[in-house]
């Protein structure tokens, strides 16, 4: 719908622009800027399908970008123990659809209100606007994730909500501009990324469940 909505106003304008400016040089300029800003809303907002790897054991990135953290904390929201926190740090020009990192039932879930740093630094973690949600596996496995918003991101989109059946790889929402979406593993999973690396979105497996 957001497409959409910008293509219609952006149509709309288009047509004010054609009537109403007198100067054809500035009627170009001005319809190249539209046309420019429609289409890198259509790429931004663009949802490309994915084939998520491996079995339940699997732990897919929920997130398009690049690994800005992988570290052993202390979970106080929901887990309230010791995990492994791996941080995606998603670019003004990543693809901001988020997927499930696992399958399985939908235990909880949280909207935060809250400030706008820039998504890498640590205290965003927390201090940012942002969404916590948990999943439980089959196995019993419960991996919990956060969608922050960074420093120009004004909306979170989640579509879980507690008991849903949730798959893998599939769409669970979307971050506006400008993100970071961390995944909290247990303890004993066996992390198969490090800082630096770049991740796709229900593809790239960010650790096996023991």
């Amino acid at each position: 719908m957001a497409v959409v909505s910008v293509w219609a106003i952006g149509v709309a304008a288009a047509l004010a622009v054609l009537k109403w400016v007198p100067y054809p040089w500035l009627a170009w300029v001005l319809l190249t800027l539209l046309l420019w800003y429609c289409i890198f809303v259509t790429y931004f907002f663009r949802i490309p399908k994915r084939r998520r790897n491996g079995d339940n054991r699997v732990v897919t990135s929920g997130a398009d970008g690049i690994v800005s953290n992988v570290q052993r904390v202390f979970e106080p929201e929901y887990l309230k123990r010791k995990c492994i926190v791996v941080s995606v740090f998603m670019n003004f020009y990543d693809m901001h659809a988020n997927f499930w990192p696992v399958s399985g039932t939908v235990t909880y879930y949280k909207y935060h209100p809250g400030k706008h740093f820039l998504a890498f630094l640590p205290k965003a973690s927390l201090a940012n606007e942002h969404t916590s949600t948990c999943v439980r596996t089959d196995a019993g496995k419960e991996i919990l994730f956060r969608q922050l918003a960074g420093g120009f991101a004004r909306r979170i989109v989640n579509y879980g909500a507690p008991g849903l059946q949730v798959e893998g790889g599939t769409q669970c929402g979307i971050i506006k501009f400008g993100s970071r979406f961390d995944i909290y593993l247990p303890a004993g999973a066996k992390v198969k990324v490090k800082k630096g690396m770049v991740l796709r979105a229900g593809e790239s497996v960010v650790a096996l469940l023991q």
